[in-house]
């Protein structure tokens, strides 16, 4: 296919909301993309809460819960065609919302029935991404390298700062990609508290003091000295960010602050390390202008803020290209980013019963 229209649709660990991206590529002289139409679906309190559920959910809870989310996705997908009154549609890509991610013990699960948006659009729904990469050895993350390594080879690197930091760059020929610490899946938990979904701008975290105790702490966590393949997940910030933000019980504003910091060490340590000199930064921790005067003052004018659609709909419309490759059988997982045994082409197809 030399010129194929997708709508990627992506749901974040950060709970932010659903993206949806109307996504054209095209193959005729280079690989070149175009995000048409987008939109974010914000999530209600309680879609927030039966999502942030699903890791302490039965079997049977979460097949009713995968089918309430396609649905819920089907319904926002139908809105979203009428209201731009897209008319040409090859396919759906969903990466629906991760709901388990343990790499080392062979699961990983993104919730989001593809069937009642098939009801939607009849065109192939590509999703599951994940699934094969783990049953092959690999961590089934991060996926967007093939993209950066595609249509964006023009940065040293590639940083999206969302639910968790990743990074993604060309070393000795091969594409190197993990997450490097968690970010707005524990600041927006923070700013809950403050009454607000986000920190906005930062400025909670601006007046905010660096508990150096709690700094130290956090910059010791063992993730930070594992070579990658590495990624992380809902699990491990409960496991090993959430007991140490209780262990100090300072003012959230204070958390806030030493969390930004730490999160400024440690993307600069690898931008140092890798010796990065530009680094396209997407994602919706790019609107935190204090976290990126952080960064600045660690690694000054290296970092390069992407458009408002890519910073804000680059994920969507990188399923969407995933599943451009998947329709083409081309490969869409690097084996060097992920460790799986080798490169493969990943998503499962849904073309209605058959």
């Amino acid at each position: 296919m030399n010129e194929i229209h997708i709508i990627g649709l992506m749901s974040g660990t950060s709970l932010d909301g659903l993206d949806l991206a109307y996504c054209k590529f095209s193959s005729q002289e280079s690989l070149a993309f175009e995000i048409i139409h987008s939109q974010t679906v914000s999530y209600t309190k309680e879609w927030k809460a039966r999502l942030a559920s699903g890791i302490s959910l039965s079997k049977e809870e979460l097949e009713s819960l995968s089918l309430d989310f396609g649905t819920f996705m089907a319904e926002h997908l139908n809105d979203f065609i009428e209201l731009h009154k897209i008319e040409k549609i090859d396919a759906i890509a969903s990466h629906g919302h991760t709901v388990f991610h343990q790499p080392q013990n062979g699961i990983t699960l993104q919730v989001g029935d593809p069937k009642p948006m098939y009801d939607v659009v009849h065109k192939p729904i590509v999703w599951d991404f994940r699934s094969q990469d783990v049953a092959m050895g690999g961590q089934g993350a991060p996926l967007v390298p093939i993209a950066d390594k595609l249509l964006f080879a023009t940065y040293d690197a590639c940083l999206n700062l969302g639910g968790f930091s990743n990074i993604s760059f060309e070393e000795k020929g091969r594409r190197i990609a993990f997450d490097i610490c968690p970010v707005n899946i524990v600041m927006n938990v923070l700013s809950e508290q403050l009454g607000q979904p986000y920190d906005d701008k930062g400025d909670f975290a601006r007046v905010g003091n660096i508990d150096e105790d709690l700094l130290q702490a956090l910059n010791q966590l063992d993730y930070y000295n594992q070579a990658p393949p590495k990624s992380l997940g809902l699990e491990w910030v409960q496991a090993h960010v959430k007991p140490l933000l209780e262990l100090h019980r300072i003012p959230v504003e204070d958390q806030l602050r030493t969390f930004v910091e730490h999160v400024a060490i440690q993307i600069s340590n690898i931008a140092e390390e890798k010796n990065l000199g530009s680094v396209l930064i997407t994602g919706g921790g790019a609107y935190n202008r204090f976290l990126m005067e952080r960064l600045s003052s660690f690694k000054p004018n290296i970092w390069i803020l992407g458009s408002r659609e890519l910073i804000e709909f680059k994920e969507a419309m990188v399923f969407a290209f995933l599943a451009y490759l998947r329709l083409n059988d081309c490969v869409n997982v690097l084996s060097s980013v992920t460790g799986a045994k080798k490169d493969h082409v990943s998503g499962r197809i849904f073309a209605g019963d058959c």
